[in-house]
């Protein structure tokens, strides 16, 4: 049976509506039988279009536990503004997207879900298929190098404030409970949990950016607050926004690494990052690991924007490098 999705039709995004592109609701499915819901942006006129035609395409994904109508949106906006055809779309079980229960996480359906929005994509007539790439961001950014390492379809991959969330649920921030005791405690926690919500037939939801702010919270966390919880950022869809994933939403992150086979990439990849964003280690490593002992280095590359944090990289225009990222995917599709 297929899902019947209710796509709100009004301009409900964070961002303002940019009169240089179309815009249009599409939906696609991917093998798992989900059906994803995501905003496309179309260059108006010839913009962009190569001699066939055809636009090169650009798939949209992330923060982690954000909507389409968030940071995704405004980076395919601004990508269509630069003459790529590009969607933003929410994974499955979010969003407008279908999916249930809703609020999980999976490393292996979200990665598939990118490879749903290549498949659509592929397919688009006015769309060059051997000119698409993808952007992640946040725990997206890790996503989309999963999924460059899977397939070969994806000529650019952009991370931009990356997390690897299969790192962070393992080994918590800055590898803090990186120890076979604490993932144990972890894990048992999240099983007693499972009890629970099976007896209940409801999944506890684990909130989202914590709303008020201790007085003694970290600086991501207070991060995270100015743009989840205030004008900047907040969306009703958002689950960061809101009641935020399930307790167990995320639980087989914690033993499917996703970047094994990063240093396999022979497609380009560039990593974006904010200097004094908590979560720079993240891609630094990442690039570290993807270029050791790999024969395809040369078209890898890490880029730290100076004084920026990690949510500088979600919508903040004067410090997002929209330029590079469009140089970077003309140059490698």
């Amino acid at each position: 049976m297929e899902e019947k999705l209710i796509l709100t039709q009004e301009w409900d995004k964070t961002f303002p509506k940019s009169e240089k592109v179309d815009h249009c609701k599409v939906t696609f499915k991917n093998r798992y039988g989900i059906t994803l819901a995501a905003d496309l942006y179309e260059p108006k006129g010839d913009q962009g279009r190569g001699e066939n035609g055809k636009f090169a395409a650009i798939a949209v994904s992330g923060p982690f536990g954000a909507v389409k109508e968030q940071a995704s949106g405004l980076y395919a906006q601004t990508m269509a503004e630069r003459g790529f055809l590009a969607i933003a779309f929410d994974p499955s079980y979010t969003g407008e997207s279908g999916g249930l229960p809703r609020y999980m996480a999976s490393p292996d359906i979200n990665t598939e879900d990118f490879q749903a929005a290549v498949d659509f994509l592929s397919v688009q007539k006015n769309v060059d298929p051997e000119k698409i790439g993808i952007i992640g961001i946040c725990g997206w950014g890790g996503m989309a190098i999963n999924t460059a390492a899977l397939d070969t379809r994806i000529k650019a991959t952009v991370a931009c404030t990356m997390y690897d969330m299969t790192r962070v649920n393992s080994k918590g921030y800055f590898d803090s409970e990186d120890s076979e005791e604490a993932r144990y405690e972890k894990k048992k926690a999240l099983n007693a949990q499972r009890t629970e919500d099976y007896k209940n037939d409801f999944y506890s939801l684990a909130g989202g950016v914590v709303d008020p702010l201790p007085d003694d919270a970290p600086f991501f966390v207070k991060d995270y607050h100015d743009y989840y919880k205030t004008d900047r950022g907040y969306h009703p869809r958002s689950l960061n926004s809101n009641g935020g994933w399930n307790v167990i939403g995320c639980m087989s992150f914690m033993n499917q690494p996703i970047l094994k086979y990063s240093n396999e990439i022979r497609s380009a990849v560039l990593l974006i990052h904010g200097e004094k964003a908590h979560s720079c280690y993240f891609s630094k490593d990442a690039y570290a690991d993807m270029i050791k002992d790999s024969k395809y280095a040369d078209n890898k590359e890490l880029m730290i924007i100076p004084e920026a944090v990690h949510t500088d990289l979600y919508d903040r225009a004067d410090v997002i490098p929209f330029d590079k990222i469009a140089d970077f995917m003309r140059k490698n599709m």
